[in-house]
């Protein structure tokens, strides 16, 4: 997630040709935090979805003439232990607070859709219809349906960028992060389980801060490595994504030395892959592997080894 923000945020900086190093790094911290707002815009949503539930059957309550169904409903769903324990989560309670643009009052229809959604998923039926379920069952329920129903949900995506144009991207990761996050609560901890923080450590922030810092102070000399690297290509033709996504990559390369090479090739090619075309992986790990070796062989590599 961090190497695809910065390569993400220096694309736009390098196509707007701004060359202001200082509200680029502006915009990479204002992105980072509009991530961050998605992990609770994700959490919010299953308390919501879960509310919805509970006014579903409280509506049914309420009829002139309630079926038996609606009289004695089953209210596993409801009162599920793990959401209970969010909704009174202190972190998140606060974060909501700060920000009340994190919200989906604008959206019970689909609130509404992805309850439906759920409800036919056959890991729902099977909880609902258990004799029992622990809290554990309670947690893993919600697990499955960030993972199964609410990733890579079209109607969700959609949502999601009426609200923030970058979200949509980011929507898988951060359902990771929110799968991460339920597996980590404690029943025992109660309204004070911490929620992830946007950086596992100040370590993460600097190093995005560092390769963004560096891409842009040493632009030229990648730049030209790139250039002499692909001389049998027609750069003016090259996905210019390739040339940012390259550019950031040797920056990594050249001077995060505690990071081996192989584990920064891997990395990018991975972006290419998502971020890119078709062809531009292998591309830009030939280009890459390239202008390693020849580093490595004029000794101006600063990795300590090569793996």
């Amino acid at each position: 997630m961090i190497r695809i923000r910065v390569v993400q945020v220096l694309f736009a900086y390098f196509s707007s040709n701004t060359e202001n190093p200082k509200l680029g790094e502006k915009n990479l911290v204002n992105s980072f935090r509009d991530t961050y707002d998605l992990y609770f815009q994700l959490l919010l949503l299953a308390v919501e979805i879960t509310r919805l539930a509970q006014n579903k059957i409280e509506l049914g309550k309420s009829k002139y003439l309630p079926t038996q169904e609606e009289l004695y409903p089953n209210t596993r769903f409801a009162e599920n232990s793990f959401i209970q324990q969010l909704q009174d989560n202190i972190d998140l309670s606060f974060h909501l607070k700060e920000n009340k643009a994190i919200s989906w009052t604008d959206y019970p229809d689909v609130v509404a859709e992805l309850y439906k959604q759920i409800q036919q998923e056959d890991f729902y039926k099977a909880y609902m219809e258990a004799d029992v379920v622990s809290y554990a069952e309670d947690k893993a329920v919600w697990r499955k349906i960030f993972s199964k129903v609410i990733d890579n949900n079209p109607i969700v995506e959609e949502t999601l960028e009426n609200i923030n144009i970058y979200w949509p991207s980011d929507l898988s990761a951060v359902c990771s992060f929110v799968v991460k996050t339920i597996k980590r609560f404690d029943a025992e901890k109660g309204a004070n389980q911490e929620l992830l923080p946007m950086f596992a450590d100040h370590e993460d922030e600097e190093f995005a801060l560092h390769i963004f810092r560096d891409t842009i102070q040493n632009h030229d000399q990648y730049k030209a490595l790139i250039d002499e690297h692909t001389k049998n290509w027609d750069v003016d033709r090259l996905a210019f994504m390739d040339i940012v996504i390259m550019l950031v990559a040797l920056a990594e390369i050249m001077s995060v030395p505690t990071i081996p090479v192989n584990v920064t090739l891997n990395e990018y090619m991975e972006i290419a892959k998502e971020y890119s075309t078709e062809k531009s992986a292998a591309f830009i790990n030939g280009v890459l592997d390239d202008i390693v070796k020849r580093l490595k062989n004029e000794k101006k590599l600063m990795k300590a080894v090569l793996l």
